[in-house]
């Protein structure tokens, strides 16, 4: 409940916020999502499939991995990719990877027409509760 709780309270700080959603990628669930339409549990299963895909695919972890290396990074088993914004042709999508929790990600689905830069602020300014209720 509480989950359910912060993840609502965060959208309503998010601009043009649609939806939200946290996910755990080790078991695929979406342990949490609120949305201001209805949608088919088909379609918010599809979003905790993308979630991971995105930042757990073997494509993407192996060129973080590579990334990293020839770059000087710093070899530690920390994920290399902790933020991913997506532009449709009507929808803004970010999803954030949990400090607290690395397997874990927050979702936001905003209208196209919402400030990128202010989106990403506020979504990051409540990464943190939102993590922090699970």
């Amino acid at each position: 409940m509480a989950l359910d709780a912060a993840l609502h309270t965060s959208m309503q700080t998010i601009p043009e916020c649609l939806a939200s959603g946290y996910i755990d990628m080790t078991s695929g669930m979406l342990l949490g999502v609120q949305t201001s339409e209805e949608h088919s549990q088909d379609t918010l299963d599809t979003l905790a499939a993308a979630a991971a895909d995105l930042f757990q695919g073997a494509s993407v972890t192996e060129f973080g991995r590579k990334f990293n290396e020839a770059t000087g990074g710093t070899g530690s088993d920390e994920h290399y990719f902790q933020e991913i914004i997506i532009f449709s042709s009507n929808l803004l999508h970010v999803f954030m990877r949990s400090k607290a929790w690395p397997d874990q990600v927050l979702c936001y689905i905003c209208r196209s027409s919402a400030n990128p830069g202010l989106v990403l602020t506020k979504a990051r300014m409540s990464l943190e509760a939102v993590s922090g209720a699970v």
